[in-house]
């Protein structure tokens, strides 16, 4: 029964993915807590596998087509990866109702991005030919990556939707460059926050590889047929769901707690 709802499960995050980016994943952890049974410190890794495999998928069109700024994303990545075991350690020392809250938290600051509609860019990191301004770019870039790289290992979370605004807003990315980027940054967080969580902890493989697998299967998919549909729309309503279960991530652990 098990394997049955990880292989569903996976293919509804894979279609959630394909379809809306990253952010898609933002349920995996929900997902194999509350419909799986599994506990936050099995969940945390699994999700992670999600993320990071359909992140290194969606990343080699980007790669092919030059919009990854590799410079940028290696900042992010040397920030990020410590932040991941840092994220992780403090993790093992907190309560699952702890963990569950502070993803509820998450799950509502995700939610808030994708209702966002703001197609500004900020201050910008290149000059002319000469590349990237890291006098400019160097402090904003890196306090972003730690802070990225500190939610991957506490919550097994991407954090996409904090990666973008970070490039187009506070960098100046253009929205292409920032997408293919932040795929990049969040593959090598998450194989870091893989590393991190899979010492000293059970993992049913089986489940792992029906859940993951699904979702690779169903992200192609539905990144393939997706083209066709108002995802600006499908986002919003993606959005409420968001919503919604953080909810009932916060009801659910203080009637535990209580």
């Amino acid at each position: 029964m098990n394997i049955a709802l990880a292989l569903a499960l996976g293919a509804v995050i894979g279609v959630l993915l394909g379809l809306l980016g990253g952010g898609g994943s933002i349920l995996a952890v929900p997902a194999l807590v509350y419909v799986l049974g599994l506990g936050i410190e099995q969940a945390i890794p699994m999700s992670l596998l999600v993320v990071g495999t359909a992140s290194a998928v969606g990343a080699l069109p980007k790669i092919r087509a030059g919009h990854i700024q590799w410079r940028l994303a290696a900042v992010f990545a040397v920030a990020g990866i410590p932040a991941t075991f840092v994220g992780s350690a403090i993790g093992r020392h907190l309560p699952q109702s702890a963990l569950l809250v502070g993803f509820a938290i998450v799950m509502v600051l995700a939610g808030i991005r994708m209702l966002q509609d703001n197609g500004s860019t900020g201050t910008a990191c290149t000059v002319g030919d000469s590349g990237i301004n890291w006098r400019r770019c160097a402090p904003r870039s890196i306090p972003a990556g730690f802070l990225v790289g500190l939610l991957t290992g506490l919550f097994g979370v991407g954090g996409g939707f904090l990666i973008i605004p970070a490039l187009v807003l506070m960098l100046g990315v253009e929205m292409p460059i920032a997408i293919g980027t932040s795929l990049v940054i969040i593959v090598a967080n998450s194989m870091a926050g893989i590393v991190s969580h899979i010492t000293g902890t059970h993992i049913d493989w089986a489940i792992t590889a029906a859940f993951v697998g699904t979702a690779i299967i169903g992200s192609l998919v539905a990144g393939h047929f997706g083209t066709r549909l108002d995802t600006r729309r499908l986002q919003h309503w993606f959005a409420y769901l968001v919503f919604a279960v953080a909810a009932y991530v916060l009801i659910d652990t203080a009637i535990v707690s209580w």
